[in-house]
């Protein structure tokens, strides 16, 4: 009975240098941690993801705008600049290499509209161009949208809409983009990305009743 009795309290007095005992505990704690701290480090990350996709499609946008707005040729006597549906086919091209790793051709929608003056001083959508595989419209409309009148406000933010001056042109750049989380949700949904540019153009150019004049081996990116 007694050395029962002195068995007890040994096994007690082990519990209680066991519970004293700090030599793991750092260890135990990290391992604790780990879980936390490793998704606080994926949604950081996930974070910094679609910041820095937000910024390439808004490069991508302002670099399609600019470039849309030299595009064109001297092809005349007054040297005025033509523009051909091989130009617009070139910027997109620029465009899709210049942000090959975002894969416009399969994850955005881009859209290239040509903002202009009307007979009646009113703003109107001249001729709009599209690339990408995504089934989106513009938000502020189509081609031929304005020709008459002037209801046609211009295009982009609705307090302060973007207008095109008499005998000139503004390109006007929409890009929405398809974005997919690295994590596959965990930490955010899939979203639309979507950016907008404007630039006015740079030289002479023969805004004619046509739309864009065609070289016979170009295609048209149409809208459709």
């Amino acid at each position: 009975m007694a050395m029962q009795i002195i068995g007890a309290k040994t096994a007690a007095q082990r519990v209680k240098s066991l519970i004293r005992d700090k030599k793991a505990l750092a260890l135990t704690e990290f391992a604790m941690s780990l879980p936390i701290f490793f998704a606080v480090s994926m949604a950081g990350i996930e974070t910094a993801d679609i910041a820095v996709t937000n910024m390439y499609v808004n490069q991508a946008a302002l670099s399609l705008a600019d470039n849309a707005s030299r595009m064109g040729a001297d092809r005349s006597a007054l040297g005025t600049r033509q523009i051909y549906e091989s130009d617009v086919n070139s910027v997109f091209k620029g465009v899709e290499l210049q942000a090959a790793k975002l894969n416009l051709t399969t994850n955005s929608r881009i859209i290239l509209s040509s903002l202009e003056v009307n007979d009646d001083g009113g703003q109107w959508i001249h001729w709009q161009r599209c690339m990408g595989e995504l089934d989106e419209d513009s938000k502020f409309g189509v081609q031929g949208d304005g020709e008459t009148g002037n209801e046609f406000a211009g295009m982009g933010d609705e307090g302060n809409p973007v207008k095109a001056v008499p005998d000139n042109a503004v390109m006007f750049v929409e890009i929405y983009y398809e974005f997919t989380p690295l994590f596959g949700g965990m930490f955010m949904p899939e979203r639309t990305i979507y950016q907008t540019a404007a630039f006015n153009i740079r030289d002479d150019r023969t805004l004619s009743t046509g739309v864009l004049n065609k070289t016979p081996a170009a295609t048209v990116a149409s809208c459709a």
